[in-house]
């Protein structure tokens, strides 16, 4: 009896789903992508240009044992599903397997699935349909946009300047970065001063703030200006006015994508790859006691949209476990412009399974994004918290001193997501009205103005999303690119822009303005969201890009100056040929400009003036391993080298580190 077949794209889903099935069903993977475009046409973009933008695809090699197994499965199938991700590229993969596998005529239907639980999977397969071919054109639209744009400024930069690459979306983040340390480098800092109160109350140290004086703010801008308040005050410091007044503060809605990534890093020091490695477990199935279940629902989205089903069962749990003043009474879905909003935010798939529940379940990263996620949603649906803000003004001479406090008066959400609150309640004691305080010391401080932030991951990923530059599923990728080609350095967990990093942002800028820009690259996310919507036609929108784009190519290839490599005044001992600086992963160095003919490249040593210490004779030099787990690090090594084989971690006399 032939049995019905269910492709999903992941092993770690097949092994979820299957378990909820019976003998009447076979899950298989097709382990992600089993075609691309081929590297070859012109520019080896892959597409017949002439005849409106047709894709030309090979399956990939490493996937020829897959697509043999599912040809097999197929055969003996009576009914196929596809059930690849809720998205355009699980859309893509699909038709992939459709076309690959020979469907056409075979009994076969697409499901979608948001959360990976019984439920929810019982139900897709009773709401089948055909390939959502907008979707397809949508998704394939962006891949022929990225191969296009990769590949010629990837090929161009690389022969002119020795970049290693770009893309229609990491060169504009990376022009974020750049232009950003621009700011920085270009920022003046200006001189200002604070003037603070620190006294005892009921033996705890408090501090105010000089905010006022004779009823207007007040700023100091000189030593001058501070010294000329101190010596106007006196030694009497009176409570002259005390305010109270209440506010609720409400809960942040679930997460999206971007703001997962955001508070992960923000929370754990996650990056956002690891953030959603960790989420794509807990969406594929995790192995419980007595179930493997999904614990999230889909990890890439960009809608704050609740399903009915989860608010009631959350509003179910809010009333019987806490009482119906913590339950907030509605969802409010504020769905913007740029919102897709093809499915639900992260939610737990169920609120039985709490974070402590399963804990034992989990790795230490899995709780921790699971806790996070769990709480958040949940919190969504709570009452806001109803905060008491406290304010008490501190006269001298009529100048004010300011010191704020708050109390929680009811906790609503904050009884689950205190936690993970950046600001802590900080609580005043008692005040009078004219009471004067006692042991208080006037402290000056001299600051200076800081020049704007540079971007972490978290800032980088919130202000792509603001700008609307890339899709949820883009970010961490585009983070990760952006490294990996060493435009950027880590300093602080913050971007620092390497000097290829802002030559390549700068060439860009000066050649291809009129399409690496954030206005652009946002507009061309619109007419991405708008072909899978059917409202425009996919080849007509490339046409108008190409039409565009390859001009500039040319322009640019004709003018932009060459300065890589760069050759030098020095010649191959090996074959002698003319040596050139190149650019490598650990920085320039200096090799045979023959290569991959002669693989020569000159060892670079920093010499310093310490001696060795075991042979007397050497002294040691700075190095740099390329090797190992210490690839990248500095070590210091003497010069006489195999004959004196001592290395050391740090300069002798700095640290007792030797190898």
């Amino acid at each position: 009896m032939k049995s019905n077949l269910i492709i999903v794209e992941s092993p770690a889903k097949s092994q979820t789903i299957s378990k909820y099935l019976g003998d009447d069903f076979i899950v298989a993977s097709s382990k992600g992508h089993i075609r691309d475009l081929k590297k070859q046409g012109f520019g080896r973009f892959g597409v017949d240009i002439e005849d409106n933008f047709k894709p030309m695809y090979r399956t990939l090699r490493e996937k020829a044992a897959v697509i043999r197994e599912l040809k097999a499965a197929v055969k003996k199938a009576k009914k196929i599903y596809l059930a690849t991700d809720p998205d355009r590229e699980g859309e893509a993969i699909s038709w992939h397997l459709y076309e690959v596998l020979n469907l056409d005529g075979r009994d076969y239907e697409r499901i979608v699935f948001n959360e990976i639980t019984k439920p929810a999977i019982l139900k897709a397969l009773e709401n089948g349909r055909g390939i959502d071919t907008d979707l397809v054109h949508s998704q394939e639209s962006r891949r022929i946009l990225d191969r296009i744009i990769g590949f010629s400024l990837s090929s161009l930069l690389q022969k002119k300047i020795g970049s290693k690459s770009a893309g229609r979306v990491q060169s504009v983040a990376l022009k974020l970065i750049v232009d950003r340390e621009k700011e920085i480098r270009a920022f003046v800092p200006e001189e200002y001063w604070e003037l603070f109160i620190d006294f005892l109350k009921n033996k705890e140290k408090l501090r105010a703030k000089l905010t006022q004086h004779n009823g207007r703010k007040i700023e100091l801008k000189t030593k001058e200006e501070t010294d000329k308040v101190l010596s106007e005050l006196s030694d009497t410091y009176r409570v002259r006015d005390i305010t109270r007044k209440e506010r609720k503060k409400a809960a942040k809605p679930p997460f999206i994508t971007s703001t997962l990534q955001q508070e992960a890093s923000t929370k754990f020091n996650f990056n956002s790859k690891r953030t959603m490695m960790v989420a794509q477990k807990l969406y594929e199935g995790i192995e419980l006691a007595s179930e493997r279940v999904g614990l999230i629902t889909y990890m890439r989205t960009d809608s704050i949209r609740l399903s009915d089903q989860f608010i009631g069962e959350a509003k179910n749990w809010i009333l019987e476990n806490l009482g119906k003043e913590y339950f907030a009474g509605y969802y409010r879905t504020n769905k913007g412009k740029k919102v897709q909003d093809a499915h639900e935010a992260i939610r737990p798939t169920s609120l039985r399974h709490t974070p402590e529940s399963v804990k034992k379940f989990l790795t230490a990263d899995e709780y921790k994004i699971y806790s996070l996620i769990y709480y958040r949603a949940l919190c969504a649906l709570m009452s806001p918290a109803v905060i008491e803000d406290e304010k008490v003004l501190i006269e001298n001479n009529g100048y004010v001193f300011e010191i704020a406090g708050e109390k929680v008066l009811f906790d609503g959400y904050l009884r689950f997501y205190a936690p993970y609150e950046n600001a802590q309640i900080k609580t005043l004691p008692e005040f009078a009205t004219g009471e004067v305080l006692s042991g208080v010391e006037p402290v000056p401080e001299q600051k200076f103005t800081s020049p704007p932030l540079r971007y972490t991951e978290s800032r980088l990923i919130k202000k792509m999303e603001e700008l609307g530059i890339g899709r949820p599923s883009t970010y961490s990728l585009t983070v990760d690119t952006l490294k990996q080609r060493y435009y950027v350095r880590m300093e602080n967990r913050s971007f620092v822009p390497t000097d290829q990093g802002i030559l390549t942002a700068e060439k860009l800028e000066q050649y291809f303005s009129d399409i690496i820009n954030v206005k652009y690259t946002a507009e061309m996310e619109t007419v991405l969201d708008e072909i899978a919507l059917g409202k425009k036609v996919w080849h007509e929108e490339l046409r108008l890009f190409y039409d565009k784009f390859m001009p500039l190519v040319e322009y640019a290839s004709a003018h932009m100056e060459k300065i890589y490599p760069v050759y030098l005044d020095e010649y191959c001992p090996e074959c002698g040929s003319q040596l050139v600086i190149r650019n490598g992963r650990y920085g320039q160095f200096v090799a045979c400009s023959a290569f991959p003919k002669c693989h020569y490249v000159k060892k670079e040593e920093k010499k310093t003036d310490v001696a060795c210490p075991n042979c007397g004779i050497g002294h040691l030099v700075e190095k740099v391993s390329r090797r190992g787990r210490s690839r990248g690090k500095k070590f210091y090594a003497c010069n006489r080298y195999p004959e004196c084989k001592t290395t050391f971690s740090e300069l002798p006399g700095t640290n007792d580190n030797e190898k």
